[in-house]
């Protein structure tokens, strides 16, 4: 595993907690109907999280000799509440296996630190997936 490639790895995930930022404030603003204040909330509380996760991100990918990106991936269109969620629960899904990759990818490079790091980030959207898939029950 050569520095670049898992640079290139870290800005694609830090592109996707970039996304996720502006898709919970954005879906935050735009739940509607009875269940408005609790989806809100939800939105809201997860934005923490993955402001956290980009931090790190942009520090590691620093740290390495790299520039992170400033450039979130595009967030979907969500017409009513549930999409809102699922459009959460497809996102989460996609990042977890993004950070298992990039656990390898660490692991392989030989940064142990930085493969313990991104394993407690893969327990923070594994939380939030489930969440999700809670919500979705409903």
């Amino acid at each position: 595993m050569d520095k670049k490639t898992l640079i290139d790895g870290l800005n694609h995930d830090l592109a996707g907690e970039l996304q996720a930022i502006v898709m919970y404030i954005h879906y935050a603003a735009a739940a509607t109907g009875v269940e408005r204040l609790e989806l809100a909330e939800f939105f809201e509380r997860e934005i923490q999280d993955e402001l956290r996760h980009a931090l790190f991100l942009a520090n590691k990918i620093t740290a390495l000799g790299g520039t992170p990106t400033d450039e979130p991936l595009p967030v979907p269109e969500a017409r009513t509440n549930r999409e809102m969620i699922e459009n959460v629960l497809d996102a989460e899904v996609r990042t977890i296996a993004a950070y298992s990759e990039r656990v390898k990818q660490a692991e392989e490079f030989g940064d142990l630190g930085l493969a313990n790091d991104l394993q407690d980030i893969v327990s923070d959207e594994t939380r939030h997936k489930e969440e999700a898939e809670k919500l979705l029950r409903a």
